[in-house]
């Protein structure tokens, strides 16, 4: 079987060897390319073979070279020694350490390394980093202080430490060579360091030697010396004349008080947000802890023989004295002075302390309080009164002498007990206090029985408190509630604005605390102001659809834009809460007509809004020009010919147009010029015919005030006279200024003084005018043209260029798809390559769990059969 088995196998391989034979050699096959027509001097590239032998055979091509390439990139089999100077037999070793030395620093100091600061620079010796050369540690180094110290002999410095010991093998052959022939073998390195140690250990015995005796030298000399003097003849002096020192100059003066000078002291470090926030929390609550103690009348009764707190300067010698009834002598201005009724003003002392402890709380309150230091140092098992009696004491210290020190000791010895009406007294002061400690509030409402009764201090105090006593920092959930604060603050204000007198000074006091919020959460703060202007914009809408006309809106929604340009910044170019609150503004004076004095005094306000919000960026804003046109052109008396064009909401005539015209001459003797009221902008009416007509002075005057700050404010505008050209016609030809009172007049002359001080206007930019260059003309260049589009003629030089250029063209694309084949057989191969390794990891991942599996099965097994036994 075995015979017929391989006689089959031999007789399909020559089969098949047959077959690829045939295939090889089959005509039928074969691809012959062929040529039209044979040129001479050109090489054909027609190939002839089976289909797709040529793609095989640029393959074999491309793996036998450029695949060979690609994996020989990078390796050598050749070292080459490439330091500079190696190979040249010009230059001396010493020249070319000194040159590769230099190089070396050059290279530390490239362009790419300049910015680096990080970067260490390793110093070499023979090629050899210093950090990586043994350091011998454990040498002697000499005691003395002369200038020996440490000295070493020259062999020991250069060759050991310098050199290695193959070097100073070389520098000291010369005088071992006798010794190591007798020997008969050279010492070792560490032989030969052992003898360097106690060859330096030798010398310094004997340098210690030396200065031994030259030491006994110098105290027999001095001995010596000592016994002679006492034998010389000692001559009293001569008076010698004494020599008036120069008094010392300015300079020299600066110079010692420059040397006498406090030098600085270190501070302590600069606590942080949450260091500050935790002990301005743990303050509040010790101060409530305390208020609530005093409340419910807990007070502590101590009595101590011994003083509690010591101070820094006590001596600790045990010095104690009990109760002393008898009286105490006492100096003062240099008299003997007898103290007999000590306990009546020890009395009187602590009623006066406690008496003023009551107002310390208030006081505490509006100037925040002491630090965490200083409540620690008031020490809490002393009362107020022993409290202030020790500080006596300590400034009697100062002062005085060891007496008065055991009197204020003997007084701190004494109980001190406040009586039962200061007692009463202390507990309805603790209670018509104002805590120190607030929960967040839950709702408005909460918040509004907080604030509600209490004066514009206390207000601001509360919620001060509430959000030092609440700080992001010290809990998980205060976040939330200081940004829920924010909008019940911001609805509080509101609602103060709406009262009838209007709350501003609360709602100034109240505008930092928003501030603090709002730069804490600057997210919800803005929500919380565009949801406001969006009701108050959809508010202004609903008017005008339902009416066609709207009024201006109330002091609250007015209050609300002034503290969101407060709150925010109105210098950027666009913000999301500015630029919708001066869009409301522009709508404001362009679409609420104006049919009252209130409406004057509106629109009035939204004008010192528009140009404090434009202040900075010095935005032009035209609405605020044209309404300023409009309220003059209610105080023109004629309304005939205008030079100017009014724009809505104002109209030439009409029923409202007269609204800020005098007619009474006396009111003009009595008016003053003051603020316009708040008060009018809410609504409040007013009966007498005098106070009205002042009202129209003071809205002539803030017009005026306008009109001067919006020259001011875009004096710099190209087209600044163009702007003001209305405004200034209106003030020039129809107002009835001389009807007007002084002090209006002299406003007004100085509105015309700053229109009339503007810059020339600039003129605009423009191409110079000249006339056009004509196109330069060529004569024409005639070629022949064959019949079939071929150019015909011209220079053998050109057609032997032409021909160049033809084949530069054909070799030039050869190129390029020969490239393009080589760039992709050779992201080919590398694709193959990164799959053989991706499989090669998969492999061996799966033999890496295949074992794992194993082991936690025989492991397993192993469990099992331990439980079994």
């Amino acid at each position: 079987m075995g015979k017929v088995q391989k006689k089959k196998m031999t007789s399909d391989k020559v089969r098949k060897t047959k077959s690829t034979r045939d295939v090889k050699t089959n005509p039928f096959e074969v691809k012959i390319n062929k040529q039209k027509f044979d040129i001479l001097g050109r090489k054909t590239k027609h190939d002839r073979g089976l289909p797709g032998i040529s793609r095989s055979k640029s393959i074999k091509r491309r793996t036998e070279t450029l695949l060979k390439e690609y994996r020989d990139k990078g390796k050598a089999n050749t070292f080459v020694d490439k330091r500079f100077g190696e190979y040249d037999t010009g230059l001396t070793p010493d020249e070319k350490m000194a040159k590769r030395f230099s190089l070396e620093r050059q290279r530390l100091h490239t362009k790419k390394n300049v910015y680096n600061l990080n970067e260490d620079e390793e110093l070499t010796h023979y090629g050899q980093s210093l950090a990586d050369i043994e350091k011998f540690k454990d040498m002697a180094e000499s005691d003395s202080e002369t200038e020996e110290k440490g000295a070493l002999s020259a062999e020991f410095t250069a060759a050991a430490h310098f050199g290695g010991g193959g070097l100073l093998q070389k520098k000291t052959s010369s005088k071992q060579k006798g010794e190591e022939e007798g020997e008969g073998k050279p010492k070792s390195r560490k032989e030969f360091i052992d003898e360097l140690i106690a060859k330096s250990k030798k010398e310094k015995h004997e340098r210690q030697v030396q200065r031994d005796k030259a030491q006994e030298l110098t105290e027999k000399l001095d001995k010596d010396w000592k016994e002679i003097h006492s034998l010389l003849a000692h001559k009293a002096p001569k008076a010698e004349r004494k020599e008036e020192k120069p008094k010392a100059g300015d300079y020299d003066i600066i110079v010692r008080e420059l040397f006498f000078d406090m030098k600085a002291q270190p501070s302590d470090r600069l606590k942080t947000k949450e260091e500050l926030a935790r002990e301005e929390q743990e303050r509040l609550q010790k101060l409530e802890a305390e208020r609530v103690r005093r409340m419910r009348g807990e007070f502590e009764e101590k009595s101590s023989k011994g003083p509690k707190h010591m101070s820094a300067d006590d001596l600790y010698d045990g010095f104690i004295l009990d109760k002393v009834n008898k009286p105490c002598l006492v100096y003062k201005e240099g008299k003997l002075e007898k103290l007999e009724n000590e306990d009546e003003e020890l009395g009187s002392e602590n009623e006066e302390e406690n008496g003023e402890g009551e107002d310390s709380d208030e006081d505490e309150n509006e100037e925040g309080n002491q630090s965490e230091e200083d409540d620690e140092d008031s020490h809490s098992d002393l009362e107020d009164g022993s409290q202030s009696e020790l500080d006596s004491g300590a400034d009697s210290e100062k002062g005085e002498g060891t007496d008065d020190k055991r009197t204020a000791k003997s007084t701190l010895n004494r109980e001190v007990v406040p009586s039962e009406e200061a007692k009463k007294a202390m507990m309805e002061a603790a209670k018509t206090e104002l805590p120190f400690t607030f929960p967040v509030p839950e709702s408005y409402a909460d918040l509004k029985s907080l604030l509600t009764g209490q004066v514009t201090e206390k207000q601001c105090l509360i919620v001060e408190r509430i959000q030092k006593c609440n700080h992001p920092s010290l809990a998980a959930g205060n976040k939330a509630k200081l940004e829920k604060l924010f909008g019940f603050l911001w609805e509080y204000v509101g609602e103060l604005a709406t009262r009838r007198p209007a709350e501003l000074k609360t709602i100034d006091r109240m505008v930092p605390q928003l501030y603090d919020l709002s730069q804490m959460f600057p997210e919800a703060a803005c929500s919380c102001v565009q949801s406001t202007l969006r009701q108050s914009v959809q508010e202004l809408d609903d008017q005008l659809q339902a009416k066609g006309r709207a009024t201006f809106p109330g002091l609250d929604k007015l209050l609300y834009v002034k503290i969101t340009a407060a709150l925010f910044p109105t210098s950027d170019f666009r913000h999301a809460v500015v630029t919708p609150a001066l869009v409301h503004l522009s709508q404001m004076v362009t679409k609420c007509s104006v049919t009252s004095l209130r409406d004057v005094a509106a629109g009035l306000l939204v004008c010192c809004l528009f140009l404090d919000c434009v202040s900075l960026s010095k935005r032009f804003v035209p609405e605020v020009v044209n309404f300023l046109l409009g309220i003059l052109h209610l105080a023109v008396p004629s309304k005939g010919t205008l030079g100017y064009t009014l724009v809505p909401p104002f109209k030439p005539s009409g029923k409202s147009s007269d609204l800020l015209v005098v007619k009474d001459k006396k009111a003009a003797e009595s008016w003053e010029m003051k603020p316009l009221p708040m008060s009018r902008i809410q609504g409040v009416k007013q009966q007498d015919k005098l106070q009205t007509a002042h009202f129209r002075f003071s809205c002539i005057a803030l017009c005026f005030t306008l009109c001067k700050r919006c020259s001011s404010l875009y004096r710099s505008l190209p087209a600044f006279r163009e702007i003001i050209r209305p405004l200034e016609i209106l003030l020039t030809s129809h107002l009835p200024v001389n009807d007007y009172p002084a002090q209006l007049q002299e406003l007004y002359h100085e509105v015309l003084k700053e229109m009339e001080d503007r810059p020339t206007c600039y003129r605009p930019l423009e191409f110079e005018k000249k006339k056009p260059v004509p196109l330069k003309l060529f004569t024409p260049k005639i070629v022949e043209v064959s019949d079939y589009g071929r150019r015909r003629g011209g220079t053998q030089q050109e057609r032997e260029r032409m021909r160049l250029v033809h084949k530069h063209k054909r070799e030039f694309k050869g190129a390029v798809r020969e490239i393009r084949k080589d760039a992709q057989f050779l992201a080919r191969q590398k694709f193959s390559d990164i799959m053989e390794k991706d499989a090669e990891r998969k492999r061996k991942v799966k033999m890496l769990f295949h074992n794992l599996a194993t082991q936690e099965g025989e492991w397993k097994a192993m469990k099992r059969k331990k439980r079994k036994f």
